[in-house]
Parts: structure tokens; C-alpha cells; sequence
């Protein structure tokens, strides 16, 4: 029972994981290039205060549960598990020294005026917000498998 609960924990916070950086990549970032830099800088800097909050609790328990679930099963069940979990926290690492520093650098654009090389700090960034999304949803995919495979029915009920 505590198995099958952190497996739809881990599953349910890494799948909302997932999806906030998947709508991020294929919505936010192509609408960030698409307007005026100023509005670009003030939109970024106030979605950041909130995705800190949401983003960073979706990690935390979709990083702890899938490292749990690894402790508690076993064979290829806890490596897939502790795969999920460790991507998960590649996905905080990759957030909090790749896209942190540079959401700091915007916020003080924001209120002042970028740099001449804003345009490649920018890219920099979209580059960290591409590696933790692919991080966020393969650890996602790993936890997908993971509960399909054992939901499946077996050969010999078939």
C-alpha cells in the first residue's frame, strides 16, 4: 500500500513537473521572443516569484517520492525509480545554478535596462529551461512505464 501511494505521488508531482515545464518551453519561451523586450523582462520577472513557490514543490516531492519508491522495491522497479528521481534532481540542479542566477539578472532589468549581450544571457537561459524540461519529462516517462508495466495484465490471464 505505502508503495502503490508514493508511486502516485511520485507519478502525480513529477507529471505536474513535467507539464510546467513543457508549457513553459512550448508557450512562455516562443511568447517571450514574440514581444517587446521590456514587456519580455516585466512578464519574466513576476512569473518567476510564482513559479519559485510552485515549481520548487513540485521538485522537492517529485524527487523525494521517486527516491523513496527506489528504496522500497526492488530490480529494474528501484533503478527506473532512483533514474526518475535523480533526473528530477538534475532538473533542480540545472534550475537553480542555470535559470536562477540569470531570473536574478532579469528582475535588475527589469528595473533598470539590459546589457548588450542580453540577447545570449537570454539564450542561455532558454538553454538551461530546454535541459530541465527534458530532464523533468523523461523522469516523467521512466514513472509512466513504471505504472503501466505494472498495471499490465499478464500473459497467462489473457
Amino acid at each position: 500500500m505505502r508503495t502503490r501511494f508514493l508511486q502516485g505521488l511520485s507519478l502525480l508531482s513529477t507529471g505536474l513537473l513535467a507539464g510546467a515545464f513543457s508549457y513553459g518551453a512550448v508557450n512562455l519561451v516562443p511568447t517571450f521572443n514574440a514581444v517587446p523586450l521590456d514587456m519580455r523582462l516585466d512578464f519574466h520577472a513576476e512569473l518567476m516569484k510564482m513559479n519559485g513557490i510552485t515549481v520548487q514543490g513540485a521538485m522537492v516531492v517529485s524527487a523525494l517520492t521517486s527516491l523513496a519508491l527506489s528504496a522500497l522495491t526492488r530490480g529494474r522497479t528501484r533503478v527506473l525509480a532512483a533514474t526518475a528521481g535523480a533526473l528530477t534532481v538534475a532538473s533542480f540542479l540545472i534550475t537553480r545554478f542555470g535559470n536562477v542566477p540569470i531570473n536574478g539578472r532579469i528582475k535588475q532589468w527589469a528595473a533598470t535596462a539590459p546589457p548588450a549581450d542580453h540577447a545570449d544571457i537570454l539564450r542561455r537561459w532558454e538553454l538551461f529551461n530546454d535541459a530541465r524540461t527534458l530532464t523533468a519529462v523523461v523522469a516523467f516517462a521512466l514513472l509512466v512505464f513504471l505504472a503501466l508495466r505494472e498495471t499490465a495484465p499478464s500473459r497467462n490471464s489473457l
